[in-house]
């Protein structure tokens, strides 16, 4: 009966079942026989088999290997060969370096183990790792989009009427909403630096980006939707001389759009922009002379220095270094044919634009480190403030060149690296520094700076420095700190302060940017007057800057996009 079922169940088995089981069969014949042959001559080992609760077998786990210790390194004096210095052997000369050898190595495990007695800063004990993120960690949450730390809260609850009616003025500017902020792209990439033209008829603002891109953007155009009034007639304006330069958007149209240029102005979704690149590198700083403002000056860290004139639609090349990037320019109100730079390799400089190539430069170096930023005196420009990458921030009188360097009437040192050392124009200098801090200098004047009156103390007092003063350590210390969240990472560009170059209410105010994408505005005192913001900011405005006299604040941010209060 099991022989009649075998057959039945062969023939019921396909060809190339039959073909398959033959093959297995075959390569079970050679295993077998293969490990015989092995076994026979001594080079096959079973395979250990563990046994599991229920009886099967199971290999042995892969173990991960084990990480080596790294050994920490011995910084003892290490023991030298008398032969390769050329010394005789049981010499006296031997004898006495053996002896040198061995007590540096006791004098060194003594200091290991000696107690240091006095106040400590905890930067000096730093072993390892950051000591800003545990001081972050105490006084601030770090950065938070969109809260606030200033607002109308605080603005009700000021007592005092003159400072309660200067932070409703600054409070109340609105975001200029022809656009939102996300549809004003200025530049291409990361905005560097940004500045206002000195007109007070419109606003028209300049940001210079890292590819070295200039963008140009005219916020008195109307946005979709808008009447277009007319422009009034026999009025002037000192931006109507770009007119010349060809107007281009910044977003690429797609192939099915029409120009915008010939497409009615209220179907256009993006504010019209000019974007010229005259230099190849960031544009790290952009300033405009009062008396000339048909020139416009860039500075670049591609080593050069260039003057655009919007009036004849040229860029000029006014001064270039071998490879030096320029981290910023600056001007004397009373001179408009000198330039005064800094680089990044920390050397001052002045440049004369009357003469052609570098025979009209003096070159001074200031410090070992990069220069970030500097400021002159506006009105007594023989004065300057540098800050710099070693944390200081230093004090220049150019009156007097010793040693070839100009005189140093003081420094300030900051627990980390400084940014930014901005004038003002009665005499105050503002810092911000990576220790998380804005710092208000006013050289020893105390007790009559305030938000609402104009320090001319501070003027005052400068005015009769004579050439070569030096000021005490003391009278360097900031007047006003105040604490302000500067970390701003690989991709947000450097806090800055600016202050306002003339203002018309002669009320001393600076702004900076806000890492929970806003912009501050601070008093000469220290008081915070307004924390810009609005709808559609995506992005930390990082570089802000005020208009030279009027009451407008703008601002670039990292993807290129522009925002502007008025």
């Amino acid at each position: 009966m099991a022989r009649a079922r075998a057959q039945i169940s062969t023939t019921e088995i396909s060809d190339y079942e039959k073909q398959r089981l033959a093959n297995i069969a075959e390569r079970d014949a050679l295993l077998k026989k293969l490990t015989q042959e092995a076994q026979q001559a001594g080079l096959y080992t079973k395979p250990s088999v563990k046994s599991t609760a229920n009886g099967a077998s199971q290999s042995h786990k892969r173990q991960r290997p084990v990480k080596p210790v790294k050994k920490e390194r011995d910084n003892a004096p290490r023991r030298t060969s008398s032969r390769l210095a050329g010394l005789t052997a049981d010499s006296e000369v031997a004898k006495r370096k053996a002896d040198q050898e061995y007590e540096a190595v006791r004098e060194a495990e003594r200091a290991k183990r000696q107690r240091i007695a006095g106040d400590q800063d905890l930067g000096d004990i730093l072993v390892n790792g950051k000591l800003s993120l545990a001081v972050d960690v105490i006084n601030r949450s770090g950065a938070t989009p969109y809260e606030r730390t200033f607002g109308e809260d605080e603005v009700k609850r000021t007592t005092d009427k003159e400072l309660k009616s200067i932070r409703e003025k600054i409070s109340g500017l609105a975001l200029w909403d022809a656009w939102e902020p996300s549809r004003i792209k200025i530049t291409p990439e990361r905005i560097y630096s940004i500045s206002f033209h000195p007109t007070e008829a419109k606003p028209l603002v300049f940001a210079g980006d890292k590819l070295g891109h200039l963008g140009i953007v005219d916020a008195s155009q109307k946005g979709p939707g808008a009447k277009d009034e007319g422009d009034e007639e026999g009025e002037e304006d000192d931006r109507s001389k770009i007119k010349k330069i060809k107007k281009e958007p910044v977003q690429n149209n797609n192939p099915g759009d029409t120009d915008p240029s010939e497409s009615d102005e209220e179907e256009d979704p993006f504010p019209h922009v000019t974007i010229l690149k005259p230099h190849q590198r960031p544009i790290s700083a952009i300033h405009t002379h009062a008396s000339q403002p048909q020139t416009l000056y860039t500075a670049s860290y591609d080593s050069s220095i260039r003057g655009l004139d919007l009036e004849k639609s040229k860029s000029t090349d006014l001064y270039a270094l071998d490879d030096d990037p320029i981290s910023g320019i600056d001007m004397a109100a009373t001179d408009p044919h000198v330039l005064y730079f800094t680089t990044l390799n920390g050397a001052f400089g002045r440049h004369d634009t009357r003469i052609k190539g570098r025979k009209g430069a003096e070159l001074y170096q200031l410090s070992e480190k990069k220069i970030g930023g500097f400021s002159l005196h506006p009105l007594m420009p023989h004065y300057l403030a540098t800050a710099s990458l070693d944390r200081t921030m230093r004090l220049w009188d150019l009156r007097k060149i010793s040693k070839k360097l100009p005189t140093l009437v003081g420094e300030h040192t900051s627990r980390l690296s400084v940014s930014h050392a901005a004038f003002n124009s009665v005499g105050q200098v503002a810092t911000s520094s990576y220790d998380d801090t804005i710092k208000i200098h006013n050289f020893g004047v105390r007790g009559k700076i305030d938000s609402t009156r104009n320090p001319t103390e501070g003027l005052e007092a400068m005015s009769t420095w004579k050439a070569g003063y030096q000021l005490e350590k003391e009278r360097m210390e900031p007047e006003v700190v105040v604490r302000h969240n500067n970390q701003t990472g690989r991709w947000v560009t450097i806090l800055r302060p600016q202050w306002q170059r003339s203002p018309q209410d002669g009320i001393q105010k600076l702004c900076i940017g806000n890492m929970n994408r806003f912009v501050d505005v601070y008093s000469a005192d220290g008081k915070q007057l307004a924390q810009l913001g609005g709808g559609g900011i995506t992005a930390v405005p990082a570089v802000a800057v005020f208009h030279p006299t009027r009451d407008w604040v703008t601002a670039g941010t990292a993807s290129g996009k522009l925002c502007l209060w008025m």
